[in-house]
């Protein structure tokens, strides 16, 4: 199968294509938004192909996976014809919660598939109908050692999206000891929010942003209102114990054992410090954030899941 689909979430999309078909990666000159072709910090395999906007009209694509509201019009432009059409929602919704309408909400021509039950209950798709897809991880491996102790954080664009992602949030929790920050956009961070002794990994690719995060002792999972991230799921891959807050998804995804989940800023803080201090507990809960990321977060379930879709949906 012919699968035609935008390099938009690299961490998400590194797992999607790991499946057995062909992947039709638009890329454009300038390599801009809609034309960013394969990724360059993930691994990809051989079977996710760049193709330009002229090429695709000469192609044989058998489904489009759309991300983004504009893709859907994009395709159908770029292709010259109409093509069976799955949206992917990987957000949680924005606006007027719980009453947000989808930007595919009453097309019957279409299928939605979110990545979060939390995000199917709260986005209002009308008649589309939905299904959902719990997110897959490529296994980085029990790769944990704890051996700084500091806690690592990963967001992207921080400054940017503010409390979505509990910016506002770090210099409370850096009370609790020596904290460091992954993601894009965060080489500005320390500074900007007042975080001393701490330090910003930019752009590190995959491989070795596990590494650095496996090397700190506890993950702290900030986050307000987000879909359920992968850098979640990927450092409990990797053993790592989880301190977050039990917004959206995140209290389906990490068990008791795993972490501490709570609303209450404080008992999270509380939790980051007790952790940071006891090594042996972190050990505990990391060794159980992993098992409990193995059992439902695998890649070979994700796959699985997506094969019981496409066949179905590119008909």
């Amino acid at each position: 199968m012919n699968i035609l689909i935008w390099h938009v979430h690299g961490s998400w999309t590194t797992a999607f294509v790991q499946g057995p078909h062909t992947y039709l990666v638009p890329v454009t000159p300038e390599r801009g938004p809609d034309g960013l072709g394969r990724a360059r910090t993930w691994e990809w395999p051989g079977t996710v192909k760049e193709v330009s906007p002229d090429e695709l009209r000469d192609l044989d694509v058998d489904i489009v996976i759309a991300q983004r509201p504009h893709e859907p019009e994009l395709a159908r432009k770029w292709t010259g014809r109409d093509l069976p059409l799955v949206y992917l929602e990987h957000n949680a919704p924005d606006g007027d919660v719980p009453l947000t309408r989808h930007p595919l909400a009453d097309r019957p021509d279409a299928l939605v598939v979110h990545v979060t039950h939390f995000n199917d209950l709260l986005w209002d798709c009308g008649s589309t109908p939905t299904r959902v897809v719990e997110h897959g991880i490529v296994d980085p491996g029990a790769l944990w050692t704890g051996e700084l102790a500091r806690t690592a954080v990963v967001t992207n664009e921080p400054l940017r999206r503010g409390r979505y992602v509990g910016a506002d949030l770090l210099p409370y929790f850096a009370e609790a000891g020596p904290l460091d920050v992954f993601g894009m956009g965060v080489a500005d961070v320390p500074e900007r929010l007042g975080l001393p002794g701490a330090q910003a990994f930019e752009d590190l690719p995959q491989d070795r942003m596990h590494a650095e995060l496996a090397r700190r002792r506890v993950y702290l999972h900030p986050v307000r209102w987000t879909s359920l991230g992968l850098s979640l799921l990927e450092a409990m891959h990797l053993g790592m114990p989880v301190v977050a807050f039990g917004t959206t998804e995140v209290a389906e995804a990490v068990p008791p054992d795993a972490g501490v989940v709570s609303t209450d800023r404080a008992v999270l803080r509380d939790a980051v410090a007790r952790l940071l201090a006891d090594p042996a507990e972190a050990a505990e809960r990391g060794a159980a954030a992993r098992r409990a990321a193995l059992s439902r977060y695998g890649l070979d379930r994700f796959l699985a899941d997506w094969e019981a879709i496409l066949p179905a949906a590119a008909q």
